[in-house]
């Protein structure tokens, strides 16, 4: 995976950014199958504890760190072996399986039309190795971007990709609506409405609507580039 620094003489037109979980790839299956193998690993009592442990970190943190839940876990049950099982799971599950239908299909039409980048959150070991092994890294070319909270990165986004226009996809409104509210008309921000984030009620009558929504990331296939651009983009959000 390499991080590309583009020069402003290299301005590309249009970038599109990709977030990962629960927008090119099936998170919550991942979390599901990682449920199942903890409970039949250690048991019901410690894979509570994980999971407890797991939130605690998120919301320190402000992103999800799976392997550093494990450790601490392992603190407080030094003598379960079975731990040591889970990151292997981890750092070896396969998530290549787990990418939503049409996920790379996407990513080589919006190539046809700009770039692509993945912006994503994380911590450095877990994210890069999922974004790797899944196939997302060679399908941007080592475009990768990884922050802890990337909202508040996009200094350092425009300065690795420079670009007339930006198109970010991503299952949290919250994010879009932070994004759009310091680019403005230089993005179009697209809620794709997948995982647990996007189903939430609360958090959809929170935040503002995106300038465009499409159920499956997929769908994006049926969309055309001028329908993304900010002259074609209406103050009703736009449904693919």
């Amino acid at each position: 995976m390499n991080r590309k620094t583009s020069k402003k003489t290299d301005r590309t037109k249009v970038v599109f950014l990709f977030d990962v979980d629960n927008t090119l790839l099936d998170n919550d299956r991942v979390i599901t199958d990682l449920t199942k193998y903890l409970k039949r690993e250690v048991g019901l009592k410690r894979a509570r504890c994980y999971w407890a442990i797991f939130e605690q970190l998120r919301t320190r943190l402000g992103y999800a760190d799976y392997l550093g839940a494990l450790q601490r876990c392992r603190s407080e049950y030094p003598h379960d072996l079975g731990l040591l099982a889970v990151s292997h799971f981890l750092i070896n599950y396969p998530f290549a399986s787990r990418l939503f239908p049409n996920a790379l299909a996407v990513i080589e039409r919006v190539k046809q039309w700009g770039s692509a980048v993945l912006l994503t959150d994380g911590d450095v070991v877990f994210q890069p190795r999922k974004v790797e092994c899944s196939g997302l890294s060679a399908a941007v070319d080592g475009s990768v971007l990884i922050y802890v909270h990337k909202e508040r990165e996009l200094a350092d986004v425009e300065a690795q990709y420079p670009a007339d226009h930006y198109v970010i996809l991503d299952d949290k409104l919250r994010i879009l609506a932070a994004i759009k509210k310091i680019w403005g008309s230089r993005v179009t921000t697209v809620f794709v409405r997948q995982g647990h984030y996007a189903r939430n009620s609360k958090m959809l009558a929170s935040y503002p609507p995106a300038d465009a929504s499409i159920k499956h990331i997929g769908d994006l296939l049926n969309c055309q580039l001028e329908e993304l651009l900010p002259d074609r983009i209406m103050r009703t959000p736009k449904v693919f």
